[in-house]
């Protein structure tokens, strides 16, 4: 989905909860990476792997010019031939420390050997943020949770557009000084994609 896409999104949902939600968690999810230098962690269940929210977190950490947004994507099925950013498997989460911040996006409550691991991830200090149905163990391990129950006004894949989207809005300035080209290339990128200003 791209900006405009995601303009006019915003707009049709002006003065719903959702976008004050999606805005407070992605705020959250930039907060904790930034804060802690990065090191985001991105899983999902065997039968959903958020693949997409993967690249557009990618991008957004490029044109906001804030890399620790940069995701590694860990998978359940990751087997050692894949291309090196798909082949980071789940004992990555055994290895997940303070400093860390792992985002769960989950369609459902996931099963036990995915919130046992989440678990130790977050006793081991990394920070916890989940997106998915708010019920089971997962919520009362998180440090910020949002919400997207089965049978919501929007589903799970539009949430993560907003999320995502609104990650690399609002990214700390950039130091003022010398800038490299890509830098004033992403930065010109971000203004020209930004949305109109709200009008009340």
């Amino acid at each position: 989905m791209d900006a405009v896409r995601v303009a006019l999104l915003r707009e049709v949902l002006a003065g719903t909860e959702w976008l004050g939600a999606t805005r407070r968690f992605a705020g959250a999810l930039r907060g904790s990476v930034v804060s802690h230098g990065g090191g985001l962690l991105l899983v999902g269940t065997p039968e959903y792997e958020p693949w997409h929210l993967a690249a557009h977190l990618v991008d957004e950490a490029a044109w906001s010019g804030t890399p620790e947004l940069a995701p590694t994507l860990v998978r359940h099925g990751a087997r050692p031939s894949d291309p090196a950013h798909l082949a980071v498997g789940l004992g990555r989460l055994e290895a997940a420390r303070r400093g860390e911040t792992l985002l769960v996006v989950a369609p459902t409550t996931p099963a036990a050997p995915l919130v046992e691991r989440v678990s130790d991830a977050r006793r081991a200090g990394a920070t916890v943020l989940v997106l998915g149905p708010g019920q089971g163990e997962l919520p009362s391990m998180a440090h910020e949770i949002l919400a997207v129950p089965d049978g919501s006004e929007l589903d799970l894949d539009t949430v993560q557009h907003l999320v995502g989207a609104a990650a690399g809005e609002n990214a700390l300035p950039t130091p003022r000084g010398r800038r490299r080209f890509r830098d004033r290339v992403a930065r010109l990128a971000e203004h020209l994609t930004a949305p109109p200003p709200a009008r009340w």
